[in-house]
């Protein structure tokens, strides 16, 4: 008897487990997606920034990963704001937002998650597949601050090349 309560409780302990895990609300479904984006050039004007569009769904495994591994890592996490204004556009069976991916030349060919980047005048520079920032069961840190850097307002700046 006593293993018997000794199983249901260990299995009452793994349901409670899987149940309490939280909940990744990044993405809003019902947000509008122009309006993020227009907001956020705004933003990136004035701040002398460019938009970083994160683009996924709650649905998205790969998403939670990446943004937990951004967040966690304070140089990732510094790197993000010293040079993006950052957005989570969603993309999900109930607002798949056409119009918007179609303004971004479709980012979703690449999977999700996928990172669009826009200069600070709401313009398109770049789509990236995520799969390449990848290493092992999560993200490169070093591939990322990269990437960052890479597209970050002060590399693509004309005068850093004269």
């Amino acid at each position: 008897m006593y293993k018997l309560h000794a199983l249901l409780f260990l299995l009452l302990l793994g349901f409670l487990n899987v149940n309490a895990q939280p909940t990744f609300n990044l993405y809003s479904e019902d947000a509008d997606a122009q309006q993020q984006i227009l907001d956020a050039a705004k933003l990136a004007r004035e701040q002398n920034k460019n938009v970083f569009l994160f683009v996924g769904g709650n649905w998205c495994k790969w998403c939670r990963i990446f943004n937990e591994f951004a967040k966690s890592d304070a140089q990732i996490d510094s790197a993000f704001k010293a040079g993006y204004i950052t957005e989570h556009i969603n993309f999900s069976k109930k607002n798949k937002n056409f119009e918007v991916m179609k303004l971004l030349e479709f980012p979703q060919r690449f999977g999700f998650p996928v990172f669009v980047i826009l200069d600070k005048s709401g313009k398109r520079i770049h789509t990236q597949r995520t799969d390449y920032l990848e290493e092992g069961e999560g993200y490169s840190k070093q591939k990322v601050l990269e990437f960052l850097e890479q597209w970050s307002p002060m590399a693509i700046e004309a005068d850093q090349y004269k």
